[in-house]
């Protein structure tokens, strides 16, 4: 994932900033008592990317990598349109309690950029169905250059989106978030339809980092720097989501990448495992080689 890389990540002001009052607002409305559910994974499962992860002789990476990790981020929707077999064939490989969270196909964001898609949008979410209960949240990315003059196009995308199927939006344009007039009007919208906030936090594009949340999840997509900030990092996000949790936070989905991706499933690992000591939770670690 090269969005936001830097070159020298020692320099990164990495602190993350002040919890939005909106969350604090938003999240009042639910109980604090227990999470409701958390997946935490990587954003590839192939052999490629993931260098090192898989045992030798591994002979399927998705029915091991889902025996590892409880879900995917899954980017390779983003770059065609798979068929209903493909995703049945996923869901079957799939351990039981396994989530995938696919990214709507870039025809629909990049190239039409939400207009005139909805026969596009009915066909991708005709062919997710078959994923069943193994369907996590869907995630929709605007490209960089989607700016606030095309708010107009994203309610009618939300309004056409069935609600049974949860829905998560990255904006990526800068002025989504310096322009306060822009922000309140976007997020007003991502409430009233229950959509998600994506967090992104990047080393290069730390005006992503809104922490305002629109309903009872955090999604969020850490990139690493491939640098001994990671880990620090990701100490500092099990403090941030441990005030949420106070707050009422119910899910979090944190999915992991880095400009080399071959040590995402370390640096998932080492997250997961804190996570488990902070929050006496139990989800499985991975095995890392």
């Amino acid at each position: 994932m090269k969005f936001g890389k830097v070159d020298e990540p020692e320099n990164i002001d990495f602190i993350l900033p002040e919890t939005h009052k909106q969350t604090k607002d938003v999240l009042s409305n639910y109980n604090s008592e227990k999470f409701g559910d958390i997946r935490i994974g990587c954003a590839k499962w192939n052999k490629k990317d993931l260098k090192n992860f898989y045992p030798r002789g591994t002979k399927d990476e998705l029915q091991y990598y889902s025996a590892q990790f409880n879900s995917i981020e899954l980017n390779a929707s983003f770059y065609r349109m798979f068929p209903e077999e493909q995703f049945e064939k996923w869901a079957d490989k799939a351990e039981a309690d396994f989530k995938f969270f696919p990214k709507v196909p870039r025809i629909i964001s990049h190239l039409k950029r939400l207009n005139e898609c909805e026969t596009l949008v009915d066909d991708f979410i005709t062919n997710i169905l078959p994923l069943k209960e193994k369907l996590g949240m869907v995630f929709l990315q605007m490209p960089d250059n989607f700016q606030p003059k095309f708010m107009n196009r994203l309610e009618p995308f939300f309004k056409h989106w069935p609600d049974e199927i949860p829905l998560g939006l990255e904006l990526r344009h800068t002025d989504w978030y310096n322009e306060s007039t822009v922000a309140n009007e976007l997020n007003e919208m991502l409430i009233k339809h229950n959509i998600s906030s994506i967090i992104t936090d990047s080393a290069g594009r730390r005006d992503l980092l809104h922490m305002r949340l629109t309903n009872d999840t955090a999604f969020i997509r850490y990139n690493g720097a491939n640098h001994k900030s990671d880990y620090t990092r990701l100490d500092d996000w099990l403090d941030r989501l441990g005030e949420w949790h106070e707050m009422g936070l119910k899910k979090v989905y944190f999915f992991v990448h880095q400009n080399l991706e071959q040590a995402s499933p370390l640096l998932s690992a080492y997250f997961i495992e804190k996570f488990n000591k902070k929050f006496k939770t139990q989800l499985k670690i991975p095995k890392t080689l």
